[in-house]
């Protein structure tokens, strides 16, 4: 009796990109390839539903602007002309897809206040390693950390812009600072994780499902057919034969041609085998529905009507349903973005103008009650009952002049 013999075919395996903060001879990486950010912004950029998420999250933090007792020093934060409200904009996306923001501080030359503020796409910067009191130094500020870049070795102070970090005590010797904002996550030392860090296996298969479904339609959905030919031809041939099937049949232009072959002989001719569908589309099809669910689910969002996306169950969609959706939405998820963002500003602005600062944000809630909503305010945890009257009063006239 023949011996049979089996062996194990190996499979391609997930490898999910690693955030470890390795440290290198002069700065600390951000990921274990010193590409997280990268991968962050790339998950961002390819899965749809992802980033209709982090839009929606943004959008509500933005709400409707910046509103303060003295309007007038919103107007410019530096001398490229942004506002505060600009910055702020940028500080909202940023916070929510890397879970951090960085701003650049430039004093005064006299030293005695805050002249400009910038601010600084969160991917560019890469911590220093902690001096010997556990305190962080400052950051390398760059837009090319590539693997094989020579940053990824050896960091050389002169080629490479450094800022170090703010604090009103060193101003009299460092000129221009940076503000890093990162809350505290666990086991991360240098920088913090998104909230949605724990679904990003499951924005890669959203990726995935989307690149399946693409590559079967762009090359005539699943093989349907096996065609044999019995030409004994050279490698060069059936890459020709190839080349003109893929030519002739290939791609959604060509669905529902006719196959046609002239050959020499029937005894030559082809054979051409139906491969009957396994059903996986079907099985996409349900992944999809729990991708989506997950990543909703990661980014807090109760209810998929919030993002335009209409439930199969036909419940939850009804208009009480979705303002209690949103206001827990507004409540659980913006709302603590904004008071974080907020007091950083009442904090710069304060040192600016040498004088305590409210600073809140104009938060529209769209499914509220009459045709433009009734907007609100919140400001940060710290801001005095008397100022956050005085601003309230502020929307209050801007909801009368639209009503």
């Amino acid at each position: 009796m023949a011996k049979l013999n089996f062996t194990s075919i190996k499979r391609d395996s997930y490898k999910l990109k690693a955030s470890n903060e390795k440290k290198d001879k002069q700065f600390i990486k951000y990921g274990e390839d010193n590409q997280f950010p990268d991968y962050l912004i790339s998950l961002f950029n390819h899965s749809s539903t992802h980033a209709a998420c982090v839009n929606a999250v943004v959008e509500a933090v933005r709400g409707e602007g910046l509103v303060t007792e003295n309007e007038a020093i919103l107007d410019r934060a530096n001398r490229m002309g942004e506002s505060w409200n600009d910055l702020y904009s940028k500080i909202a996306l940023d916070y929510k897809l890397f879970g951090g923001f960085a701003l650049e501080v430039i004093w005064s030359r006299d030293k005695t206040t805050i002249a400009e503020v910038y601010h600084i796409d969160f991917s560019y910067i890469r911590a220093k390693k902690k001096d010997n009191r556990g305190n962080c130094p400052g950051y390398f500020i760059s837009n090319d950390w590539k693997k094989n870049y020579n940053y990824s070795n050896k960091v050389n102070l002169n080629d490479v812009p450094y800022l170090p970090i703010f604090d009103p005590r060193n101003k009299m010797y460092e000129g221009r600072q940076i503000y890093v904002h990162q809350p505290y996550s666990p086991g991360k030392e240098y920088y913090p994780l998104p909230d949605y860090v724990g679904a990003t296996k499951v924005i890669d298969l959203d990726q995935e499902v989307d690149n399946f479904h693409i590559n079967n339609i762009t090359n005539g959905l699943t093989p349907s057919l096996a065609i044999t030919t019995y030409t004994n031809a050279t490698d060069d041939e059936r890459e020709a034969i190839e080349r003109m099937l893929r030519e002739q049949y290939a791609g959604t232009n060509n669905a529902g041609n006719l196959i046609y072959m002239d050959v020499p002989a029937p005894d030559v001719a082809p054979t051409i085998t139906p491969i009957p569908q396994n059903g996986a589309d079907t099985y996409y099809t349900t992944i999809n529905d729990m991708v989506v669910q997950k990543i909703l689910s990661a980014h807090r969002i109760t209810s998929p009507a919030l993002l335009g996306i209409k439930e199969n169950t036909g419940l939850g969609n009804n208009a009480d349903e979705i303002q209690t959706a949103y206001r827990l939405f507004l409540n659980t998820v913006v709302t603590p973005y904004q008071q974080n963002i907020l007091s950083v500003l009442e904090y710069l602005l304060g040192i600016q103008q040498q004088d305590k600062v409210t600073v809140g944000v104009i938060q529209k809630d769209p499914l509220y009650e009459g045709s433009f909503g009734e907007r609100e305010v919140v400001t940060s945890q710290e801001a005095d009952v008397e100022d956050i009257e005085e601003i309230q009063e502020q929307v209050d006239e801007i909801n009368e002049s639209t009503e």
